[in-house]
């Protein structure tokens, strides 16, 4: 088990999951798609980043079964996601890279709340 509280762990998670609006499934299509070149296509389980990847193992995991290590991407996934997507911000078209940039994450700025 990390070395975090219960509490912490717990308000962590939430945020964690309500910033990452993809679904595992959704955030496996977009680094697939993200990866995807004329001249080189990476094998499906590791197309994207590092980080995506890591994203992409957190939302196949259990609270329970978090590793330290997914305690350090899940807090640095809310820091950056939350920085670059403030509530004052809107989507606007001709902003393909930060949306892309923030769907490398598992959060898509254009998708509706739940």
């Amino acid at each position: 088990m990390p070395d975090i509280d219960a509490l912490e762990l717990d308000a962590l998670w939430e945020e964690f999951h309500r910033l990452v609006n993809m679904t595992s499934q959704e955030l496996s299509a977009w680094l697939r798609t993200e990866a995807a070149s004329e001249n080189a296509e990476q094998l499906p389980e590791h197309a994207g980043t590092a980080t995506g990847q890591h994203v992409l193992g957190i939302l196949r995991k259990r609270r329970t079964d978090l590793t330290d290590d997914d305690i350090k991407v899940m807090y640095a996934i809310v820091d950056t996601v939350g920085a670059q997507r403030r509530d004052d911000l809107e989507p606007q078209a001709g902003d393909a890279a930060w949306r892309h940039r923030l769907m490398s994450l598992g959060h898509d700025p254009l998708k509706p709340p739940e």
